[in-house]
């Protein structure tokens, strides 16, 4: 059986430059990520001229809006986590080809060069703030973008016509296997009144896939002389910003409310099964919820949650995003509110089909293009 092999090519405004690359998501397995693999093709002119050709890999990190950009003041931060001069070699490449460059190298000629470039273990995810309708210019979030242009120094001003770029992404698919089934309890006394209420709230799984419904039995326990008039359950985004001290934001992705079974009165109970569907059909125009890492020509998708080898290790200029199920119980002006809380995992499971085999006559190219920078040069 013969599968083709999607490669993703780009060209340098003066088409001098040509990237390849084998894919743009890479993933990251807590022990360690996948290396990008990539070829760079150049002009003959390039090696006559022995003209500098310099590869590298941007980390870029906007936590303020590019409108707001004025004075002086930048809300970008741009982390170079790795730099090679790609030609003339300075130093012979470490690593050993991998298949999809050795396919590469042969097809493409002498001109070919391969480079090979690996995430710093404690790099963050691609993420992406979702802007509101009315704002314009680059989101906030974590964004990738692997860089090929000509130069004097590897700190030299590029020249668009001589420069390429191509954003990738780094994520986290969801484990293979499930954790503890979440379940908690929480109850509450009343001052100068008897007995307490308890509310016990129980998901179906801890991890589900983005799409899934997610089922929250609900079982309320009422000893107290308070009346339970409604009950409600949400989905609630945690987004944390690390490079702000104050960074923590939650947002409602989903809610459902029901007085189905209310009130529930003195020495009475009630079980029952909410449903709940994070999704963002539901969040198109609500600013500020997280997004996976976007590449353009795709839909947007909920930000999966982040895992981290520990609570402590994360990085400055990373945003962790972690999903909670809430459980409100409403007494009343006088009464209060009873409220549990149950984290789960919210994730993309890890496609079947993501390693395929290379062919050497079945390589379909797929060319990227950048109007906004041709237009630029253009300009």
């Amino acid at each position: 059986m013969v599968v083709n092999y999607r490669v993703f090519k780009k060209c340098s405004p003066n088409n001098n430059i040509s990237l390849y690359l084998g894919k743009r998501d890479f993933i990251d397995y807590l022990s360690g990520c996948e290396p990008i693999d990539g070829v760079v093709l150049l002009s003959p002119s390039y090696f006559e001229n022995q003209r500098k050709i310099w590869v590298q890999l941007i980390c870029s990190f906007r936590y303020g809006r590019e409108e707001d950009e004025v004075m002086g003041l930048n809300f970008q931060k741009e982390l170079y986590l790795a730099s090679e001069q790609l030609y003339p070699r300075v130093k012979k490449s470490e690593h050993n080809l991998t298949k999809l460059q050795d396919r590469l190298l042969r097809k493409l000629g002498p001109n070919a060069i391969p480079f090979t470039f690996e995430f710093p273990n404690t790099s963050p995810s691609s993420v992406t703030l979702q802007p509101g309708p009315e704002e314009t210019g680059e989101p906030c979030g974590v964004t990738y973008t692997v860089k090929v242009y000509a130069g004097e120094t590897e700190t030299d001003r590029t020249h668009k016509r001589s420069t390429v770029t191509m954003s990738v992404r780094k994520i986290q698919y969801a484990p293979t296997k499930q954790g503890r089934q979440p379940c908690t309890v929480v109850r509450k006394d009343f001052l100068l009144s008897p007995g307490e209420l308890e509310l016990e709230v129980t998901l179906d799984k801890q991890l589900y896939h983005h799409g899934e419904r997610i089922a929250v039995n609900i079982c309320v326990r009422n000893n107290s002389n308070k009346v339970v008039k409604k009950v409600k359950a949400l989905v609630q985004q945690g987004i944390d910003v690390v490079i702000f001290q104050n960074g923590q934001f939650r947002t409602v992705i989903d809610a459902v409310e029901t007085q189905d079974g209310c009130p529930i009165n003195p020495g009475s109970n009630l079980q029952k099964v909410l449903y709940l569907q994070p999704q963002i059909e539901n969040n198109t125009q609500r600013r500020g919820i997280a997004l996976d890492g976007m590449i353009k020509g795709e839909n947007p998708e909920l930000a999966s949650s982040t895992l981290l080898t520990s609570p402590d290790v994360r990085d400055t200029f990373g945003i962790v995003v972690s999903y909670a199920v809430r459980v409100k119980l409403y007494l009343g002006a006088l009464g209060g509110e009873l409220t549990a809380e149950l984290p789960f995992i919210l994730m993309r499971p890890k496609p079947t089909d993501r390693f395929k085999v290379l062919a050497d006559d079945n390589t379909a190219i797929e060319e990227i293009y950048d109007e906004k920078e041709r237009a630029a040069i253009r300009g």
